[in-house]
């Protein structure tokens, strides 16, 4: 199953009154799970049978709320950037690199503005717009959910 048909079966367990939905192909397994008293779902992943790990299923982080609010975009024509997935947010390559991006800067649609690091996978997340960073909401290193405001851009 690719990333993208997971993004889209969470945002569809999200809009829905779907408890429970678990999917099985050949040596890939997952479970999406949503408690009918909260709107904020668990994501259990099932490592595959082939690979070696030291437990038989590694559950991802129980999304929490946010410490900070996304806030909304302050007005019409600004977009909010959020996050495709639950991980570690990172500004840089790395500690002694530049920031992918900084508040005023102009960037195309297609370009790399920060990484999400998730089960020691580092994602490298494009934006899907053009225009100037208005914002940047998260701090680096620090921890995001699924469709957390990450920017706010002014678009082009």
């Amino acid at each position: 199953m690719e990333y993208k048909q997971i993004q889209e079966l969470i945002k569809t367990i999200n809009k829905s009154n779907i408890s429970e939905l678990s999917i099985e192909e050949k040596d890939f397994k997952i479970t999406i799970k949503q408690e009918q008293t909260s709107a904020e779902p668990q994501y259990i992943m099932a490592a595959p049978s082939a690979m070696p790990i030291a437990a038989p299923a590694v559950p991802a982080a129980a999304p929490t709320t946010p410490a900070n609010p996304a806030p909304a975009a302050a007005s019409t024509n600004q977009i909010t950037v959020k996050s495709p997935m639950i991980g570690t947010f990172y500004r840089s390559a790395g500690p002694d690199k530049a920031p992918f991006i900084n508040v005023g800067d102009e960037i195309k649609d297609g370009q790399v503005v920060c990484i999400i690091e998730a089960m020691k996978l580092f994602n490298e997340i494009e934006s899907e717009v053009s225009g100037r960073i208005v914002k940047v909401l998260v701090d680096d290193a620090s921890p995001v959910e699924y469709d957390q405001a990450l920017f706010i851009v002014e678009p082009a």
